[in-house]
């Protein structure tokens, strides 16, 4: 190993895994190849999004900077500000800080457990030329979207909108009766989605309760999505299919999403695992494990 070696924590929300650097004092330069290398599960560390931590700005606790696993970098990550939030506010011994990210200011907030935390997503936006979408349209509550034959589409119809991604929910009776992982990637690169999108299989199976899966723009399939779940809270009830608090079931586990009526922000809560730490070599891109992290991580009632 060389003496070029950066300390991080493995982490995740309900298994959306990230690589966390602290970079306040000292910068991270890392290139987009590299971050994709680290990414790799079988060459690498391996995650959904490397995450590094920088000095304040704005009056914030830290800003958070995202990159997916394959380099590039998105405005935000709600599973990720969860993880970043319990960070901060242990470190701080505080019971709510502020991070600023690409897409604005999230507040994290804590809970009655250490490892569930609360954050403050802010406001959806919802119309066309915020999500964004190549076309106009009045209601993005479904836009005018399919794949497949045109008299026998595979599916249709999605609800649209931006969490600080863009979003693209459709709304199925099985959302395992689906390929996504063939289908994820020709909806993420659709010419409707200049910045291209995540995708959305959703289904409504109980009072305010929802099966979710996701295909990640620059990840894949993800065992949780936190700006997804956001949003598809936020379609369902747009569209009457819930009430403003749901529940949503992701393969990693539960989210609770709140879009509230007094200020229209979105509250989501969540679990957060430590993993391990680590040493990483900048030189070779290998890395040792120095501790374990959490021994269990309660799930959400």
């Amino acid at each position: 190993m060389s003496e070029t070696r950066l300390p991080f924590l493995k982490m995740n929300g309900l298994g959306n895994d990230f690589v966390v650097l602290d970079a306040r004092e000292h910068a991270c330069p890392l290139t987009h190849e590299q971050i994709a290398a680290i990414g790799d599960r079988k060459t690498g560390i391996g995650f959904d999004q490397m995450i590094t931590i920088e000095p304040a700005k704005n009056g914030a606790n830290a800003f958070m900077r995202i990159h997916n696993r394959d380099g590039g970098e998105v405005g935000a990550c709600g599973n990720a500000t969860r993880c970043i939030g319990r960070l901060l506010m242990a470190e701080a011994g505080l019971e709510h800080v502020v991070i600023e990210t690409r897409a604005g200011f999230l507040e994290a907030f804590a809970t009655e457990s250490p490892t569930l935390v609360s954050v403050d997503m802010g406001k959806p936006r919802l119309a066309w030329d915020e999500i964004p979408l190549a076309e106009e349209f009045a209601d993005t509550r479904a836009i005018e979207l399919q794949i497949g034959p045109i008299d026998d589409p595979i599916l249709h119809t999605p609800s649209v909108a931006n969490m600080g991604n863009p979003h693209a929910i459709f709304w199925v009776d099985d959302i395992e009766g689906y390929d996504l992982e063939r289908i994820g990637p020709m909806l993420e690169n659709h010419p409707m989605f200049p910045e291209r999108a995540n995708i959305s299989l959703a289904h409504v199976f109980a009072p305010d309760e929802i099966r979710l899966k996701v295909w990640e723009r620059g990840v894949g399939l993800t065992l949780a999505c936190g700006t997804a779940a956001c949003a598809v809270g936020v379609a369902a009830a747009r569209n009457k299919l819930t009430g403003r608090k749901t529940t949503i079931h992701l393969p990693g586990g539960p989210l609770i999403i709140e879009w509230r009526a007094n200020d229209d922000h979105v509250i989501m809560t969540g679990e957060t695992t430590i993993e391990f730490e680590g040493l990483l070599d900048l030189d070779s891109l290998t890395y040792e494990k120095t501790a374990p992290g959490d021994v269990v991580a309660e799930p959400v009632s």
